[in-house]
């Protein structure tokens, strides 16, 4: 048991950031546009690279730097081109309740978005795979109770994140609140895409 909540103190601390996956789950929720597909994806990729980590995977990840220069050069465009459309969105706001004026996302946009924003991001093969593999390895034959934690404080957070956004609904009734909320999501995916490119 100690373990399974060193495992989730652990998860929680590497995935609670306001990083480009979490604003736009946020983003998702407040929206109320295929929230359990976007958690779904989310919490299944963490599951996933956290079974390879602590699988022992960690080496193979560091073994090829090659990899995830080309994963850190992709992530950073894909950010700057979302940052993009943030920014044009946040000329053009609309309100909630006025969501009915244009088509909604299609699902598959929706998750292609989820998943490139998780898969595309080497930071998340040094922090699952990596960092919380080695630590795992750590616990010895207690290291699946460890993973265990770090997935479930994972399922905690996106669900958390993606449900609790709807309580902001009333404040982004208004198309200002859009505005802000599309120049922060914006600034968020630039900042990222920067820092993946610089610290290359």
């Amino acid at each position: 048991m100690l373990t399974l909540l060193t495992g989730l103190a652990f998860g929680l601390s590497l995935i609670v950031a306001i990083g480009a996956q979490n604003t736009f789950v946020i983003q998702q929720g407040v929206r109320g546009e295929h929230v359990g597909a976007v958690v779904a994806v989310c919490i299944a990729s963490d599951v996933l690279l956290i079974g390879v980590g602590v699988a022992g995977a960690g080496a193979l990840v560091t073994a090829a730097p090659g990899l995830l220069t080309v994963l850190r050069l992709a992530g950073a465009a894909f950010l700057l081109a979302y940052g993009a459309l943030a920014l044009r969105r946040a000329w053009r706001p609309g309100a909630l309740r006025a969501d009915t004026s244009g088509a909604p996302v299609p699902l598959a946009r929706v998750v292609a978005t989820t998943a490139a924003l998780t898969w595309l991001n080497p930071h998340v093969y040094l922090d699952t795979v990596v960092l919380l593999g080695s630590v795992a390895a750590a616990h010895g034959s207690e290291r699946w109770w460890f993973g265990a934690g770090a997935a479930l404080g994972s399922a905690a957070w996106f669900t958390l994140l993606g449900r609790g956004a709807r309580l902001l609904r009333p404040v982004f009734a208004r198309p200002g609140a859009w505005r802000v909320l599309d120049v922060v999501v914006a600034v968020v995916m630039v900042v990222l895409a920067v820092q993946l490119v610089a610290r290359g």
